[in-house]
């Protein structure tokens, strides 16, 4: 047995060794959107390998192609995510060092490469990438593989320790640092088990069919290895303090903008605000930014950094994280309070009487201070949003444009509507993530609360003995609302496939009007059709996941209410959001989902479908 196990490893040895990969196609999109038929860019699986036909070959071929997939199926939309430590149920490990290695060399290779197509003599010296981390407790050894990946690229690392995700962007930006690219190493609101990366450079972060060539690379890479992580580092990572710089720039952005006509310095003077950052990355922001400025933040919480967050998850639409900070709002008598991700990507805020100001009202909130600012402005928001909020906008004279699910799309599409005219200048979505035109297109949840600070603040000094709350005191929420998930019955590696299959199906269902009174939704004028998935311009972007939105209307044509059914990104299922302002309008909805689609089309073989059924049957979750 022994002799046999020897010689099976000396034969997946040579196999890797004397692979030899196909090129790697540089920037071709995923999909092709008008049309959605799905192109692979990379090689298929078959032709990863090309070797000799022998029993032990084919079933060497099956481990490697294994391991590659790993690397893979680490892409989160423009994210790495994965599980970094043991402790999920049915959950293995599968963000390992040597995973985290193959990643950042590609990265660095990438960078790279793409900063050699921008020189005349086509040679880079001396690439400079920066990293931050949240406090998860695995951060210390994937970041020692980060630097070990970036050095095997040539780069030079630069450590920034505890950071947020905005910071490292801004890292690329300001002066003196002013890195070539920066990474994250976050897994925002996920359990402390996980752990994942994001990309940046100069440009911003870096898109879905960016990232899949990188994992792409980076699974030939490991495939090729299967070692251990590298232990000497040919140019050993900086350690440097960026947050102080990062800190200062919101300040000054704050001083500036309020220009308080008797202490300039210290513009929040005679201010209680309260700050949740839940044991992740954003406590900098009370002591750095708030208390220097004047503030008064007593009664915060939750501000030291804590890998293992042990009150709640820090995450603005958590429940518990909200409620703690509207009662610590409340018994302070505090002016605002603000709660934190861990990353510090995203926010929401509680108004002086306790109002918790997420989703819906914090878009609203948001696109109330930019249409003052910026009147007539498109804002683009995902296609969960609520009709109230179109009504909200559209009052004001904005422009509301409703696009896919996911702050990546969201945000770039606010990029391509300018370059394409169309002046837009927030980009929202319903979790939090919202960028501003003015800020680089970043989403940066720091900066959305610099933003409604100054607000604040201005209208004291208007004399307004409102708060801010006051903004939205007209914004209507939905009469119903729902979200139900469909688990696809699959291996993990079709489970995508799987679900397109779905919820193209579902697209044709609406479209041959085999669901009566069903219509794919559109915005027109922002160049989005069909199910706000589709763009009709000229640069349509690749589809990361499929989505669509539909409009349903009664038996007598009255509205009543929306559909949208989405591809998991995350999970093998797909997501399911209902809403309505018409009583019993969702389970009604829910049911004609079920009967005239579901089950008529047989997708039921391949959906579990027990949450829409019992939603369907008792109108609860």
């Amino acid at each position: 047995m022994a002799s046999s196990t020897s010689t099976q490893s000396q034969s997946l040895q040579g196999l890797i060794s004397k692979t030899s990969f196909p090129s790697l196609p540089i920037n071709k999109p995923i999909l092709h959107n008008t049309n959605f038929k799905i192109s692979f860019p990379f090689p298929s699986r078959q032709s990863l390998l090309r070797v000799e036909s022998s029993s032990t070959v084919k079933s060497n071929e099956v481990v490697v192609d294994e391991e590659m997939d790993k690397i893979r199926r680490l892409q989160n939309g423009s994210d790495v995510r994965g599980v970094a430590l043991e402790g999920e149920k049915g959950r293995t490990v599968d963000l390992t060092p040597p995973a985290v290695e193959a990643i950042a060399e590609s990265f660095g290779e990438w960078v790279v490469e793409r900063l050699e197509e921008g020189k005349t003599n086509g040679s880079v010296e001396n690439v400079r990438v920066s990293l931050g981390r949240d406090p998860r407790i695995s951060g210390a050894s994937l970041s020692a593989a980060v630097f070990a990946g970036l050095a095997r690229a040539g780069c030079l690392a630069f450590d920034m320790g505890l950071a947020t995700t905005p910071a490292c962007f801004m890292s690329t930006l300001l002066p003196p640092f002013m890195y070539d690219a920066s990474i994250m190493m976050t897994a925002s609101h996920l359990p402390y088990t996980r752990n994942g990366l994001k990309f940046f450079t100069k440009n911003g972060g870096l898109t879905s069919p960016d990232v899949e060539e990188i994992c792409y690379r980076a699974a030939r890479k490991y495939a090729n290895r299967l070692a251990k992580v590298s232990t000497a580092l040919r140019n050993p990572p900086k350690r440097v303090d960026f947050m102080s710089t990062y800190a200062k720039h919101l300040r000054d952005i704050i001083k500036e903008r309020v220009n308080h006509p008797l202490h300039y310095d210290t513009p929040l003077q005679g201010f209680q605000i309260i700050v949740n950052a839940g044991n992740g990355s954003g406590g900098f922001f009370t002591y750095d930014v708030l208390d220097r400025l004047g503030a008064e933040t007593f009664g915060s919480l939750h501000l030291n950094p804590d890998g293992m967050f042990p009150n709640h998850i820090p995450n603005p639409e958590d429940k518990t994280a909200m409620a703690l900070t509207r009662a610590a709002v409340l018994e302070n008598k505090a002016d605002l309070g603000i709660v934190f991700d861990t990353d510090v990507d995203r926010s929401g805020v509680v108004d002086s009487s306790g109002n918790p100001i997420n989703g819906d009202k914090l878009i609203a909130l948001m696109s109330a201070i930019v249409l003052k600012e910026h009147p007539g402005t498109t804002i683009v928001t995902d296609a969960r949003t609520s009709m109230a909020l179109t009504r909200f906008i559209t009052d004001r004279g904005g422009q509301h444009c409703l696009y896919r699910v996911g702050y990546r799309n969201v945000i770039d599409k606010g990029v391509q509507l300018n370059k394409d005219g169309m002046e837009t200048h927030l980009m929202m979505e319903i979790t939090g993530h919202g960028a501003l035109k003015e800020n680089h297109f970043l989403d940066d949840g720091a900066y959305m609360v610099v933003k409604v600070i100054i607000e604040m603040v201005r209208m004291k000094l208007e004399g307004s003995g409102d708060g801010i709350g006051s903004l939205i005191k007209d914004l209507e929420g939905p009469l119903e609302s729902a979200e139900l998930r469909m688990n696809v019955i699959s291996e993990p590696r079709f489970a995508k496939a799987k679900a397109i299959e779905a919820i193209e199906t579902f697209r044709n269902y609406v479209e041959e009007g085999q669901l009566p009174g069903w219509d794919l939704d559109s915005c027109g004028e922002c160049w989005v059709s069909d199910g706000c998935l589709v763009d009709t311009n000229d640069t349509p972007a690749a589809v990361d996941a499929h989505m669509y939105r539909a409009k349903v209307s009664d038996k007598d044509n009255a509205e009543l209410g929306w559909v949208h059914l989405r591809q998991s990104i995350h999970n093998p299922n797909i997501a399911v959001n209902l809403q309505s302002n018409v009583p019993g309008g969702c389970q009604l909805m829910s049911r004609d989902l079920r009967d005239k689609f579901l089950l008529a089309s047989g997708m039921d073989r391949i959906l579990d479908i027990s949450q829409i059924d019992k939603y369907a049957r008792s109108g609860s979750v």
